[in-house]
């Protein structure tokens, strides 16, 4: 199932872009043990402005990781079961894909 693309940012929107959001993400599970997951609310955390505001990037975060998780770049999951980083019902994990 494909999704309708992010909207291209024009610069003048407050927040992180999604380039912005997908290096943040994989700069930070670079620094992880490969197998390492992490939440999105980090990622958002560590994209925040000096005012603490993270909250309202949460969306952004979770539609780049389901973005990459349709390109096999991330895997998204719930309590280790692949998910739909855009469902609703819980926490959610995001990953590397594991090599076989």
């Amino acid at each position: 199932m494909s999704r309708t693309p992010l909207p291209p940012t024009t610069g003048d929107e407050a927040g992180p872009t999604p380039p912005a959001i997908e290096a943040k993400i994989f700069d930070m599970l670079a620094a992880r043990d490969a197998a390492a997951t992490l939440c999105p609310s980090e990622v958002a955390r560590a994209l925040a402005t000096d005012d603490g505001t993270w909250r309202p990037w949460m969306p952004r975060v979770r539609q780049v990781a389901q973005a990459l998780a349709e390109t096999k770049r991330l895997v998204v999951t719930r309590g280790g079961v692949p998910v739909d980083a855009l469902a609703g019902g819980g926490p959610i994990r995001l990953g590397l894909p594991r090599k076989a």
